[in-house]
């Protein structure tokens, strides 16, 4: 294992590249109507710019595994930085609107890349009695660069304007690249496994193909009943299913889907998905709610989200240290029974409701969330032996963005079509009191939905246990 102040920088390293990585997820969301006005583009064809960024994602993940096992750590992390930063400089000099586009999506392949080979290098570099508070402390730069973004946004675009949202970002990307060449060493073995074509095909088509079809079945004024949308899952679906059996014949699979015979890994992993899928939603269900029957301005909806996404990401250190304390099952079942909790009391919000209350109880949600997100994932991951911990953290971040276009698509259609329902069922004509009480009618359905997820990771928490790791062997670090 590195020494202690080798860990140090490597750490060190890895968070300002991933700070401003995950940081540029969030940066334009709060940009895109004005980007619609300089490039004359109309909402779905500049919302790509955030789409489009979770598909690149979405379909590198699962290559993430293979790559790792090709290059080293200074060569992956160095790279992957390389290419986020020129994506970077092509936005930033973006002079029309495809070009545009392409620059973010070069920005997303290298920040798809770079969490895979973060946390694969901190499982290698980490004994697993420290992991819960290493991977709490990256778990601060997780949520906290996204939390800040929709705000750090708000005041560049109207300061300095869009193009500054990525040229502040550039010295950055450059600093965490130099210091990446002094400090960054090599952890773990490079093995070379063979290439399958196929494989990549597959999981492309699948993995791209449901974030696709889940994110434009909320543009698709039929939704999940439009042909297209239909069509392009089930072809998504049955492209996974290929792919899962095809890695099940490999020697050596691009994804070893074998990660799910471990126990501890699974449980894990699914209680991952539904908190990602119910933050996710919570993040878009939210701010549509207080800008509509409450009546806030998207900015003061914003800094009104703002305390419960700081205090997710300022307690993920201090639940990581717990984790390593105490175990999962003190975390996470108490985690998930507060989430219950808080979807109650969402599906009966209303206009009446305190704002103070409101804030108070996202900040509690976003709480529980911390407590449950980095616990279970690293319990789950501390089961599985060396050789499976590239395809344990490729599978858990592919997850990540499918989970989340799951989570909106569906939250959304539930809350868009009860808000139909309600509407037609009205007499007369259509009022702003009326708009109000479907909309609030549609959030209450959503969360009767999220309630049934939070109710399913209580249960899975029930049955989880501490994973007992396989012997680690000490890594021996590279200059």
């Amino acid at each position: 294992m590195t020494n202690k102040l080798n860990s140090k920088a490597i750490l060190i390293t890895f968070m300002i590249g991933a700070f401003f990585a995950i940081l540029n997820e969030t940066l334009l969301n709060i940009a895109l109507t004005e980007l619609m006005a300089v490039f004359h583009v109309d909402a779905p064809t500049v919302q790509w710019l955030a789409t489009g960024f979770m598909l690149v994602m979405g379909v590198l993940m699962p290559i993430s595994a293979l790559l790792i096992q090709w290059f080293t750590t200074r060569q992956m992390f160095i790279g992957v930085m390389s290419v986020f930063l020129l994506g970077t400089v092509i936005a930033a000099c973006a002079l029309n609107f495809p070009m545009l586009l392409i620059g973010r999506m070069i920005q997303a392949v290298g920040t798809g890349l770079l969490i895979p080979v973060i946390m694969n290098a901190l499982l290698l570099i980490y004994r697993p009695e420290v992991r819960g508070k290493i991977m709490g402390t990256f778990g601060l730069v997780i949520m906290f660069a996204p939390a800040i973004g929709p705000t750090l946004s708000g005041v560049i675009v109207d300061f300095l304007g869009w193009r500054w949202l990525f040229i502040t970002v550039i010295p950055f990307a450059v600093f965490s690249i130099l210091f990446a060449m002094k400090y960054l060493q090599n952890v773990g073995e490079v093995s070379r496994p063979a290439v399958d074509v196929l494989s990549i095909i597959l999981s492309s088509i699948g993995i791209g193909g449901i974030v696709y079809g889940f994110s434009a079945a909320g543009e698709e004024e039929a939704g999940f009943t439009s042909v297209k949308i239909i069509t392009i899952i089930a072809i998504s679906v049955i492209s996974v299913i290929l792919f899962v059996l095809r890695q099940l014949k490999l020697d050596e699979p691009l994804l070893d889907v074998r990660v799910f015979r471990y126990k501890s890994y699974t449980r894990g992993v699914t209680i991952f998905v539904i908190v990602i899928m119910a933050m996710f939603a919570s993040e878009i269900v939210m701010p549509m709610y207080l800008q509509g029957p409450l009546g806030f301005s998207a900015k003061a909806a914003g800094l009104l989200l703002l305390p419960g996404a700081l205090l997710n990401g300022l307690m993920s250190p201090t639940m990581g240290s717990l984790f390593d304390k105490y175990g999962p099952r003190k975390l996470i079942i108490p985690g998930t029974l507060t989430l219950v909790g808080v979807m109650i009391f969402f599906s009966g919000i209303n206009p009446a409701t305190p704002i103070w209350l409101f804030v108070l109880v996202y900040m509690i949600l976003m709480l529980s969330i911390s407590a449950i997100m980095m616990p279970a994932q690293t319990n789950g991951l501390n089961e599985l032996p060396k050789h499976l911990y590239p395809h344990g953290t490729a599978i858990a971040n592919t997850l990540q963005p499918v989970a989340g276009a799951l989570g909106v698509s569906i939250f959304v259609s539930i809350m868009t079509q009860s808000q139909k329902g309600y509407i037609e069922e009205q007499a007369g004509g259509v009022t702003e009191g009326i708009l109000h009480n479907a909309m609030t009618y549609g959030v209450h359905h959503a969360y009767w939905f999220a309630l049934a997820l939070a109710a399913i990771a209580f249960l899975i928490s029930l049955f989880i246990r501490k994973a007992i790791a396989p012997d680690f062997d000490e890594v021996k670090s590279e200059a």
